[in-house]
């Protein structure tokens, strides 16, 4: 029987496509049209001088939906949501960065206009850092909000009383879920009434069900109007709706969608629990380059792409020889630079203790273990290859942007596709080379193999490593286990 067809909306079945060459398909930021001078001598001081594919794509679609200024005039012209799906490291922060700020340098009072949303305070702080940088020297300000300072100090950067009531102190705001949640629900005069942009970034991870009450609360504070504060009743937002003589002629704020993710999910119901207005979507797929030099398009089929510059390869082996792998990599292979996955805080830390007690390897550990300070201090040193070896879990990992990272190796099998993508695409960033490899026990290979093939992930090679390569290491090992066993007990 022919398969059946989920039936996609159009706008998922029919995205624009957006070149996944990084390299080749630079485009000089000076032809990018519409983008202000003072950004462009922002955007050069900052040593970049050509987007990416996808951000020469979605910045002029941000700044065009924006075109007639932020307050939307009469006529029910409201502008369409946005959702990009692109590999990690292919620059998703700047094409939201960048049209923000465009948009709201004209702004005369401060309001909560744009709010970002992320789901580890690692990501928010990295994309707090970005928006500081285009926004210093332009009046705009930016909250980071966290939980990283307490909550009174953080409210101090979000509100201030006066006489006449509250008054903003953020244009900008960056934030994880949960203090988010607690902001709207606890700080008085914390109003997203005049909330223009709702950026959700690593998508995926947010509509999951645990915060998907986060941005259901965030939307009823958009269009609550602002609480009590009476004098903006002219801006009463409407809930979106068919364009009614009524809802046309006091102008209204859009809240527009922007939302950012390597592995935005294709479910469409999952999807429409975002509610999103006629959305946009943009996704960069494979283009595939022939003998003669023309390009033919793949199989849309491919839900995920990867970095470019990756190779990936995967290692049968047994539970016992997992640790042995590890050690033969660093020490006989000379790998520099790696990022190593596990699938638990108590995995990696066992893991790091060995590694350790076996000697030989410069290694730390990055979880939730560790104070934020610590961790920051972790991947300074890291970046600067002063750590060979960072033993890590995935919701530490996840979205980071590391420098160099050369080779990502899986020590545990990843059990879902998107933990695969995202671990994976730590390294081969931003157009470099890298290499991924996975430790496959042998009663996994088969679904492993068949979860990337689900994918469309075709291009991974087996790498066998001989019993006979790992030997020279096992009296050393053994002698490690020892030494662990006592420091554990």
């Amino acid at each position: 029987s022919p398969q059946v067809q989920p039936f996609l909306p159009q706008w998922l079945a029919q995205p624009k496509r957006v070149q996944k060459r990084i390299k080749d398909n630079l485009c000089p930021i000076s032809d990018v049209p519409g983008i202000h001078p003072r950004l462009l001598k922002k955007l050069q001081m900052n040593g970049i001088d050509s987007f990416f594919p996808v951000q020469a794509e979605v910045i002029p679609a941000i700044l065009q939906s924006a075109s007639n200024g932020y307050l939307l005039g009469r006529g029910g012209y409201r502008p369409k949501d946005i959702c990009v799906s692109a590999p990690t490291g292919s620059g998703k922060t700047l094409s939201f960065v960048i049209p923000i700020v465009q948009v709201l340098l004209d702004r005369v009072v401060c309001h909560v206009r744009a709010l970002v949303v992320l789901p580890t305070k690692e990501l928010a702080q990295q994309v707090s850092k970005v928006f500081n940088i285009y926004t210093d020297g332009t009046g705009l300000k930016v909250a980071l909000i966290t939980g990283q300072k307490s909550f009174a100090k953080e409210q101090e950067t979000l509100v201030q009383k006066k006489v006449t009531g509250y008054c903003s102190l953020a244009d900008i705001v960056v934030a994880t879920p949960g203090r988010l949640t607690d902001h709207i629900n606890q700080t008085p005069g914390f109003s997203l009434a005049q909330l223009r942009f709702l950026i959700v970034d690593e998508a995926d991870r947010m509509i999951d069900d645990m915060h998907q009450n986060c941005l259901n609360q965030i939307v009823k504070a958009a269009f609550q109007g602002g609480n009590g504060s009476g004098s903006n009743m002219l801006f009463q937002r409407t809930k979106p709706g068919p364009v009614t003589a009524a809802s046309s002629c006091s102008p209204q704020i859009p809240l527009q969608k922007l939302l950012f993710s390597a592995t935005l999910t294709q479910d469409p119901e999952k999807l429409q629990q975002l509610d999103l207005f006629q959305p946009r979507l943009f996704t960069s797929v494979y283009s595939e380059k022939n003998r003669d030099g023309t390009e033919t398009e793949q199989d849309t089929n491919n839900k995920y792409t990867l970095p470019e510059g990756l190779s990936q390869c995967y290692v049968p082996c047994d539970l016992n020889s997992k640790p042995l792998l590890l050690l033969y990599f660093m020490l006989k292979m000379k790998f520099t630079r790696v990022l190593c996955f596990t699938n638990s805080r108590e995995a990696s830390h066992r893991l790091f203790l060995l590694v350790q007690a076996f000697g030989g390897v410069t290694v730390a550990e990055f979880s939730s273990r560790l104070a934020p300070n610590e961790r920051k201090r972790t991947m300074k040193e890291f970046e600067q290859g002063k750590i060979q070896l960072l033993i890590s879990t995935d919701a530490t990992a996840r979205g980071i942007d590391v420098k160099g990272v050369n080779y990502v190796i899986n020590y545990d099998a990843p059990q879902f596709i998107r933990t695969y993508i995202h671990r994976v695409g730590r390294t081969a960033r931003a157009g470099e080379a890298g290499v991924a490899f996975s430790l496959v026990l042998r009663i996994q290979e088969r679904r492993f193999l068949r979860m990337l093939r689900d994918a469309g992930i075709q291009d991974i090679k087996k790498h066998p490593v001989k019993g006979n390569a790992l030997k020279p290491l096992v009296q050393q090992y053994e002698g490690a286990l020892c030494k662990l066993e006592k420091t554990v007990k």
